[in-house]
């Protein structure tokens, strides 16, 4: 075994182990409160979306390239690699959707209320779990037209070019229609990114007006960086900036090999673990920037040392 593919291994263990709990965590915590008769806050709804959304993606890209890395290649059927490919690419394409809406629900929250706002600002909180349905319902009739250009080995001609996943390969035929895939799911995620700066520009600049207008609230003696307003403008564009460029770099490598006609097996499962570095890194910052999520975790991580400390001591 190569030893780069063990690294590659290794990573995918870390990436989705680390990721898994912290979206699990968001999960659960929101779950217990759902079950407690605890009404959940709009955002709180996307937060459990997109952390359902990030689950799926790094279990359906996080183990299959692990097993991959680990030396068992090609494992999964034709059945099993459209399945794997399937609901990748729904949750990739539900995370960003979602990502892109948290964004433009804090534009329509933080905009100073006036006549044109007003109602969309008490409407949009209603409108969030049922835009989320229709995004997994989208995105799930949507990435069937992907389905549809896989085709099993036994088709093999001269003019199929074959898609060595690691943990599988599939072929695209030579009817693929590269304009309709294009337009089906590459610009709509452009949109979306571009969306989601545009909109995440904005929120800076109406969180740095709100900063100089109460600035003679603060006290003079606190840091810039306890002012809320900054708080709140570096969580927003920490998580725009993580998809932005993870997204970007992804992208970009994506075309490359679409380009290219040969590439390592290894160049996939990078590929893979670029994509779903944001789906690992996402909840945590969703945990830290929010003090009763972060009081929870706390708690948490102390109960798990004082067990541990036990286990020891026994």
């Amino acid at each position: 075994m190569m030893i780069s593919y063990l690294v590659l291994g290794i990573l995918f263990l870390i990436q989705m182990g680390v990721g898994i709990l912290g979206n699990f965590f968001l999960l659960g915590l929101y779950t217990f409160h759902s079950l407690i008769g605890q009404r959940l806050r709009p955002i709180e709804c996307l937060f459990v979306h997109l952390a359902l959304a990030n689950s799926k993606v790094l279990l359906s890209k996080g183990i299959p390239q692990m097993i991959s890395c680990l030396g068992f290649k090609n494992f999964l059927d034709f059945v099993g690699c459209k399945l794997i490919i399937y609901f990748y690419n729904v949750a990739r394409s539900v995370g960003l959707s979602i990502t892109c809406l948290l964004s433009g629900f804090q534009v329509i929250i933080l905009r100073p209320s006036d006549s044109r706002w007003a109602g969309l600002k008490t409407q949009a909180p209603k409108c969030i779990v049922p835009s989320c349905f229709i995004f997994w319902c989208f995105h799930l009739l949507t990435n069937f037209t992907l389905l549809g250009t896989m085709h099993n080995s036994r088709y093999l001609t001269n003019n199929t070019k074959i898609w060595n996943l690691g943990y599988c390969s599939t072929l695209t035929p030579p009817s693929f229609n590269a304009a309709l895939f294009a337009i089906v799911f590459f610009i709509p995620d452009v949109m979306c990114v571009g969306f989601m700066i545009c909109s995440s520009a904005y929120l800076v600049i109406l969180l740095h007006r709100h900063h100089q207008q109460v600035k003679h609230i603060h006290s003079p003696h606190l840091s810039a960086t306890r002012f809320p307003e900054k708080k709140a403008t570096q969580t927003v564009l920490l998580l725009v900036s993580t998809y932005v460029s993870f997204y970007s770099v992804n992208t970009g490598l994506s075309f490359y090999s679409f380009k290219m006609d040969k590439y390592g097996p290894w160049f996939v499962a990078t590929l893979d673990l670029i994509a779903a570095w944001f789906p690992a890194t996402s909840p945590f910052v969703l945990i830290f920037s929010d003090s009763q999520v972060r009081k929870y975790w706390y708690v948490l991580q102390h109960r798990k040392q004082g067990l541990l400390h036990h286990s020891v001591l026994n």
